[in-house]
């Protein structure tokens, strides 16, 4: 327990960068700290080695103890013998804790002493840069002036702006309103082009099937009149032929009353 009291962070260490929040650079406290390292380097390894000796000396009354233990059992009067060893190893004991505690007040108060020493370093640094801080508050200060005199200007055109602006969006306004009309005229004359296409279409169609329902008609009553004028030979054809037939026969009739007759 106590070697880890001595070897635990913070004992005799080295002096820390100053944390951020304190506003101060590391600069001055590493150049203002190298010495001192060197000095907490052997503090912390005298204490460290002191440590390793009180260590080892409980280790080996703990150790005498015991084989002091152990022998008693081997002679006569073993319960004094048990006293005197119990006796010796509590008297080593309590001198050894006295050089324990001694060791470590004197790390509290290195630790102690660190911590001022830090405090001072921070301090004065601190106190050392307040010209610079100064000057920095004063410039951001001065950038926060100027910032403002800037978004007031900015603010004060804007209002000088403002009826140019209005002007400009009715101007906007209107020409998006003639677009927007010119627009939806555009789209109901094509709208009204496409039902009058689609009308002639329709029209054009129709009188498609007109003319040929018309042609059909025609073409019909050609082949009706054809075939009735066919109808009309071959009827002639035949009156002809049944003409000639007749004919004939009389020849014929007639040259046989001739032969008879001579």
């Amino acid at each position: 327990m106590l070697l880890a009291l001595a070897s635990q962070p913070g004992i005799a260490q080295t002096a820390r960068p100053i944390d951020p929040t304190t506003a101060v650079s590391t600069q001055p406290l590493d150049a203002a700290s190298s010495d001192a390292g060197s000095t907490d380097e052997a503090l912390r390894a005298g204490y460290d080695k002191r440590q390793k000796a009180l260590d080892k000396r409980t280790s080996e009354n703990d150790y005498r103890y015991g084989v002091k233990q152990h022998d008693c059992y081997s002679k006569f009067f073993v319960n004094h013998c048990l006293d005197n060893a119990r006796t010796e190893m509590r008297e080593a004991r309590q001198q050894i804790r006295q050089e324990q505690l001694a060791l470590d007040d004197e790390q509290r108060a290195e630790r102690a002493k660190e911590r001022d020493r830090q405090t001072g370093l921070k301090q004065a640094q601190y106190e050392a840069e307040a010209p610079q801080r100064a000057a920095n508050e004063k410039s951001n200060q001065q950038a926060y002036e100027d910032k403002q005199r800037q978004n007031a200007l900015a603010a004060a055109q804007r209002d000088a702006e403002a009826p140019q602006r209005t002007a400009n969006q009715a101007a906007y306004d209107r020409k998006q309103a003639d677009y927007q009309k010119k627009l939806d005229e555009a789209r109901a004359r094509g709208v009204a082009e496409a039902q009058e296409r689609e009308q002639k279409a329709q029209r054009y169609e129709q009188k498609q099937q007109e003319a040929a329902q018309h042609r059909a008609e025609v073409d019909a009553r050609q082949k009706e009149a054809a075939r009735k004028q066919q109808e009309k030979a071959q009827q002639a054809q035949q009156e002809q032929q049944r003409q000639d037939q007749l004919k004939q026969q009389q020849q014929q009739q007639q040259q046989q009353q001739q032969q008879q007759g001579k």
